[in-house]
């Protein structure tokens, strides 16, 4: 009777064994792959929420009342306008969406973002284009379009991952 009880045991620890094992093996292959942690794709709301953004954003550009947010500019820039302060609203323009550009979406050959491009056209006519590092395969873009005195203007970024 006693050869029977220890066969099972013995059985048991080895199943045991396997199964720490496997437990063992699992735990190595989640660690690896939790390690990389590296952001390698740009998601589609952020790009739609980039632009959503920078048409609220306040430039320098100032009318008779305050200043103007860059979809405000954007008009004053397609009907050749002078901002109050006598400044360019073209020039405030490419300025201000080169800094917020750089600085929302830094590109380079180490970072997930390898470049962007940023236009804005006026009934096709270009108004304006910002272009930074380099064009890929893998990118995700997205457009806001809106009418001002029957033009239509359309802003389009594109983002190379």
């Amino acid at each position: 009777m006693q050869i029977k009880n220890r066969r099972a045991q013995e059985e048991m620890v080895g199943f045991a064994a396997i199964i720490i094992l496997v437990a063992v093996i699992i735990l190595i292959f989640l660690g690896f792959s939790m390690r990389n942690t590296n952001k390698e794709v740009v998601e589609s709301y952020e790009v739609e929420s980039y632009l959503e953004a920078v048409l609220q954003y306040t430039t320098e550009c100032e009318d008779y009342l305050d200043h103007l947010t860059i979809k405000q500019v954007i008009f004053s820039c397609e009907q050749e306008e002078a901002c109050q302060n006598g400044e360019d609203p073209c020039e405030i323009l490419e300025s201000t969406l080169g800094d917020i550009s750089s600085a929302a979406w830094p590109y380079g050959e180490e970072r997930p973002i390898k470049g962007y491009v940023l236009n804005i056209t006026v009934e096709g006519r270009e108004l304006e284009s910002i272009f930074q590092g380099n064009q890929t395969n893998n990118r995700k873009a997205s457009s806001q379009s809106f009418v001002k005195s029957g033009n239509q203007i359309k802003l389009f970024f594109e983002a190379y991952y």
